[in-house]
């Protein structure tokens, strides 16, 4: 018998990855989405990129009720997403359009899921980002569609956002994770700054059992120094 079932929507990235193995070390059944499958899973829901908003997310909640023959889900975790540069003067319609796909429609499927799949009591994980909470003209899609994903998590923290009763949503704001992509495209970059994959997984593992969770619609900044990760509650 496993400790219960998580869903983890990009659980092929390098950190849903990281998440996927961690909670099954633990004893949990993984339903993974994304755009490929992870063979740790136990269940995978696998998106056509091509496919609009709307049909994904008929796709995903279809495929979900499914898998779990009448269950109800511990958490649903999005870590999907992704990065863009660039500011207004070249291609900002186009890297906007990227970053809205990959992040807020994964966030807001992942919502829905919630919504509709979730215990009472459970965890809705999604993640935006540290910078995003001021402007970010270098990164100006990404900073729109992660600032999106911190103003989804108020939302769904509030009276009546449909989510189930005591449930937990939650945002992680991470600066930089150490995932192989960023030590490839930043190998000087100071790793003693970045936060670990296994911490951010730990972390939900914890969240999801109920242990040390923060309020309501917190969005928690991930802040590495050292190689030491603290959670620091965002205004």
């Amino acid at each position: 018998m496993s400790n219960g079932k998580v869903l983890i929507y990009g659980g092929r990235g390098a950190l849903g990855a990281a998440c996927v193995q961690h909670f099954k070390t633990n004893n949990w059944w993984i339903s993974c989405i994304d755009l490929a499958e992870n063979e740790s899973a136990d269940v995978n829901i696998v998106v056509n990129r091509d496919d609009d908003w709307v049909t994904q997310e008929k796709h995903v909640l279809s495929k979900v009720e499914s898998s779990l023959n009448g269950d109800k889900l511990d958490a649903v975790i999005c870590v999907a997403g992704g990065w863009a540069g660039g500011n207004a003067s070249k291609d900002l319609a186009k890297n906007a359009d990227l970053m809205w796909k990959q992040s807020v429609w994964s966030s807001a499927i992942s919502a829905t899921v919630g919504a509709n799949y979730l215990k009472s009591g459970g965890l809705l994980a999604l993640t935006g980002a540290n910078p995003a909470l001021s402007g970010t003209p270098g990164m100006i899609g990404y900073g729109m569609a992660k600032a999106a994903v911190h103003q989804l998590t108020k939302s769904l923290a509030g009276k009546d956002s449909g989510l189930p009763d005591n449930s937990l949503v939650v945002s992680i704001l991470p600066v930089t994770l150490d995932t192989p992509m960023n030590r490839k495209w930043m190998p000087k970059g100071d790793f003693a700054t970045w936060t670990p994959l296994e911490f951010v997984a730990e972390l939900f593992l914890k969240w999801t059992k109920g242990e040390s969770r923060p309020s309501n619609g917190s969005l928690v900044k991930l802040i590495t120094k050292d190689s030491n990760t603290e959670l620091v509650m965002a205004d």
